[in-house]
């Protein structure tokens, strides 16, 4: 009988052992989930987080070139004006008439693209989604009623 008591014990504990691991091996799913899920957020931020490291050398960069990039365009324009001026003063203008032109078309350019902007500015405002977005006077929700 002792045997068999022997036996009984050996078996009882592992029948509860096994229902135990069957739980167990969920939790320890759950939390090796957990952690995976963890670790794929971590990879997620630190690739966002060099790569906008990554754009902001860029922005900065193609900032420094078009200030470049401007600076050139000026001295040409200011180039150009000047080869306009000394070809006036060529043909026989005289100096000053020649600078008034040149500061003329200068200001003839920008009075152009002012207006350019001035027109282009509107569509800075969201005007369509603004309108849609206003709520209806009450006088209009009587007439609605009706």
């Amino acid at each position: 009988m002792e045997a068999t008591n022997a036996l009984d014990r050996k078996v009882e504990p592992a029948a509860t052992s096994s229902a135990v691991p069957g739980h167990a091996g969920l939790l320890g799913e759950a939390k090796s989930l957990w952690h995976e899920l963890r670790g794929l957020a971590h990879d997620q931020l630190t690739l966002a987080a060099l790569e906008t490291r990554l754009a902001a050398r860029g922005l900065v960069n193609m900032i420094a070139a078009g200030v470049m990039v401007a600076l050139l365009l000026v001295s040409a324009w200011l180039g150009l004006l000047g080869a306009v001026v000394l070809g006036l003063i060529g043909i026989g203008v005289t100096a000053s008439i020649a600078m008034m032109l040149s500061v003329a078309i200068n200001l003839g350019f920008a009075l152009i693209l002012y207006e350019v902007i001035r027109r282009q500015s509107r569509h800075l405002q969201f005007p369509a989604t603004l309108r849609s977005v206003r709520p209806v006077p009450a006088k209009d929700h009587g007439s609605e009623k009706s």
